[in-house]
């Protein structure tokens, strides 16, 4: 008997893998995703999850097509942060990709495995809320205590939460987000780059 769950689905099984350094062993995760039969493994090795490209990710992101179940072995194997982990369910959810969590027991091919999905989806939307609440109340607080920031920013924090959002829910690149949201190209891929460095 093994002793790896069964996952019941339709499409294919499609596995993802990382470990942070090259001196980690990806086995332990492999032999998990082999023991539940994939149909294909991706792989980081040697590769921070705070990196916001990772080619066997971004891999596994273009291979994707609907009825198809992401498995990893853990959750924190998939996302850099909690709030990536939660754009990329939301993605999931809405191409009608599945996913599956061994470790942790998540698997969204089942009646309450879907409530996953919408626990993520409203954490997400309450961390971009965070987000633009606690920037633009710093930079009140700066102002208050006479701070020179120079001139006011380009483009709002919402706009960019927004855009980050499209990008990372949506699979939009950041031009089709700028051309979405009707802001310079090189000016959201700046203030996208300086959030995330805080926030993402």
């Amino acid at each position: 008997m093994s002793i790896w769950p069964h996952i019941a689905t339709t499409g294919r099984l499609i596995g993802y893998a990382r470990v942070s350094t090259k001196d980690q062993r990806l086995r332990m995760q492999l032999d998990a995703l082999n023991g539940v039969n994939c149909d294909l493994i991706y792989k980081d090795h040697g590769v921070s999850g705070a990196k916001a490209s990772r080619s066997g990710l971004d891999a596994m992101l273009a291979e994707l097509h609907e009825g198809d179940t992401v498995v990893v072995f853990k959750l924190d194997r998939l996302g850099r942060s909690v709030l990536h982990l939660a754009d990329l369910l939301v993605r999931f959810q809405n191409e009608g990709i599945h996913f599956c969590s061994i470790s942790e027991g998540i698997n969204t091919t089942t009646p309450g495995g879907k409530l996953v999905f919408h626990l993520f989806s409203a954490f997400a939307e309450f961390q971009r809320d965070i987000i633009a609440e606690n920037t633009r109340a710093g930079l009140d607080a700066a102002r208050k205590r006479g701070a020179k920031l120079g001139r006011p920013p380009a483009i709002d924090i919402g706009v960019v939460l927004e855009a980050h959002r499209t990008i990372q829910q949506e699979g939009l690149t950041i031009s089709g987000a700028a051309r979405l949201l009707e802001v310079d190209r090189s000016t959201l891929s700046r203030h996208l780059n300086n959030t995330r460095t805080l926030s993402f």
